[in-house]
């Protein structure tokens, strides 16, 4: 299984990557494997601001909806426009093009402080 070097991790299975103050913000290929083929992908929180933690939209696939959990503090700038059309773009390229929401992070720190990759193997038993 794939967990790039250069993302941070949570333990609710999504990925980072922060450029600047700027934090993309996705599911994991565990994740996605996980939930199976992905139909749907519901974010309606942009412009508010939300702690770690907090529940910022809802993936649903064939078998399970699933919650989306912020993994850091910050304010939701922007949700994946192609995810609206081919919500299975997490399924295929869940770090690249199957990204969920761009977030303005409230404190660099706290990015840092998420799994890196060898971590995250650990808890998805990879």
């Amino acid at each position: 299984m794939n967990f790039p070097d250069t993302l941070r991790y949570t333990k609710d299975h999504e990925w980072v990557k922060l450029e600047g103050d700027i934090a993309t913000v996705g599911i994991t290929e565990f994740a996605q494997k996980e939930l199976g083929d992905i139909v749907y992908v519901e974010i309606e929180t942009v412009g508010k601001p939300l702690e770690s933690e907090t529940v910022f939209g809802t993936v649903e696939a064939v078998k399970t909806v699933s919650d989306l959990f912020l993994p850091i503090s910050g304010t939701i700038l922007e949700v994946n426009p192609a995810l609206a059309a081919q919500p299975e773009l997490v399924n295929s390229d869940p770090y690249g093009q199957g990204w969920m929401v761009k977030i303005k992070v409230n404190n660099i720190a706290d990015v840092t402080e998420l799994m890196d990759a060898a971590a995250y193997g650990s808890v998805a038993g990879v």
